[in-house]
């Protein structure tokens, strides 16, 4: 399929400047499709996002029914979700350097090292924070 060919979303070359220039809702709205299609590649190409996926699937319901505070039960979801935005993130970023150059790089190499600290440091904080919360609701009873 040529450029002006089909849908602008699977455009693979061109000028991306035609893409720019919405605001507001219509922005948000153009922009659901381009979100889906970056899920649907994470989960498609990262064998750690399915994983985190999975676990999210079981974490998040749990934290809706577990006997928490309003802001406890808040925080067991969104240490989740961080868990996944920085791993989206750090696949991003690693996409970014293999379009460049699969030649091993000290620079390309600190990127995805970089990248893959912060994915260790959020699963950190939410092992953390589950704990806690864990700890302070179930270990006094």
């Amino acid at each position: 399929m040529g450029v002006g060919q089909g849908s602008e979303r699977t455009m693979a070359t061109g000028d991306s400047r035609a893409l720019k220039g919405k605001r507001g809702l219509p922005r948000l709205l153009n922009a659901l499709p381009y979100s889906a299609d970056g899920l649907a590649a994470a989960w498609r190409h990262e064998d750690a996002f399915r994983q985190e996926m999975v676990l999210a699937a079981v974490l998040m319901p749990t934290a809706l029914v577990l006997p928490v505070t309003l802001v406890e039960r808040i925080l067991l979801i969104a240490v989740v979700m961080l868990v996944l935005i920085v791993e989206i993130l750090n696949t991003a970023v690693e996409a970014a350097i293999d379009r460049q150059s699969f030649e091993i790089n000290p620079l390309a190499k600190r990127a995805k090292d970089l990248g893959s600290a912060a994915v260790m440091l959020s699963l950190l904080l939410a092992g953390g924070v589950w704990i806690s919360i864990l700890w302070a609701t179930f270990a006094h009873a």
